[in-house]
């Protein structure tokens, strides 16, 4: 399982030494233990998946903050947090594949107006799911469907 695999992760990057990783992971960890406790059973792998994209998207967000705010020794934290996590993501669609994907979307419910822009989200995210950015497909279907 994912979650089996983080936790051995975290344990070969005390061993080695490497703080910044084994602090990104027992944080994940947590927030994997957190999701548990509210569900009250354990997560399975895709589960597991939604809590990372979770913890990316933060890590995204406050890259963008801090350089908004002119704190470069902050995003640069946050992005090698970033990458510690994304090394268990599957692998992300570009930009071009999405606009693929998604034209097929529209064109299979035949969406005309802005009022089908939800079941399109609903429909790409589930097809997708974990594989794009929900910022990228929610651009991409409003100008597809204007």
């Amino acid at each position: 399982m994912l979650s089996e695999q983080i936790k051995a992760d975290q344990i070969a990057a005390l061993k080695a030494g490497d703080s910044n990783k084994r602090s990104v992971l027992t944080m994940l960890i947590s927030a994997v233990k957190n999701r548990e406790l509210a569900k009250r059973e354990p997560l399975n792998d895709e589960e597991v998946l939604a809590v990372i994209s979770t913890e990316a998207k933060r890590r995204k967000e406050a890259i963008d903050q801090f350089t908004v705010a002119g704190r470069p020794e902050l995003a640069e934290q946050e992005k090698s947090e970033l990458a510690i996590l994304q090394v268990y993501l599957p692998e992300q669609l570009n930009e071009a594949a999405t606009r693929h994907e998604v034209e097929v979307i529209v064109n299979e419910q035949k969406a005309a107006g802005k009022t089908e822009i939800g079941p399109i989200m609903a429909a790409v995210m589930a097809k997708l799911k974990g594989k794009v950015d929900g910022g990228l497909v929610s651009r991409i279907v409003k100008e597809l469907i204007h």
